[in-house]
């Protein structure tokens, strides 16, 4: 049975540029670097960022990070300049942004409960709840 998320890890064209995104502007803690690769944690999130030439799919595929209320403001004032690859349109303030190797992410305020109770009060025509 799966329990949750084991950890994250991202193909980076440049570790330096990459740390200073993930752990400069998003605050996480950097806990193991080599010539090739970092771990990063940041509450329950194990990311590995690996050398390498990413390629990117050009779908709603991405990485959605939790944060608290307080944080939401100040994460979003240090990611401004980071490109928006999709506007919100659904439940929760989320910002949606690319990190430097074009990652999608998104930063989001909100949980499954509160996203299935927002299902249950607007219900979508063509989804169904258990």
């Amino acid at each position: 049975m799966i329990t949750g998320v084991n950890h994250v890890t991202l193909v980076v064209s440049d570790l330096a540029r990459s740390l200073a995104f993930w752990q400069g502007r998003l605050g996480l803690t950097l806990r193991a670097q080599s010539q090739g690769m970092a771990y990063l944690e940041g509450g329950t999130l194990w990311l590995c960022l690996e050398h390498g030439t990413p390629s990117l799919r050009e779908d709603d595929s991405h990485i959605a990070l939790s944060c608290t209320p307080e944080d939401y403001h100040t994460l979003c004032a240090r990611l401004a300049e980071a490109p928006v690859w999709k506007v919100n349109c659904s439940e929760g303030a989320s910002l949606y942004i690319l990190d430097p190797d074009g990652h999608k992410l998104e930063l989001h305020l909100g949980d499954l409960a509160s996203r299935l109770a927002q299902y249950r009060a607007t219900p979508p025509q063509d989804l169904t709840l258990y």
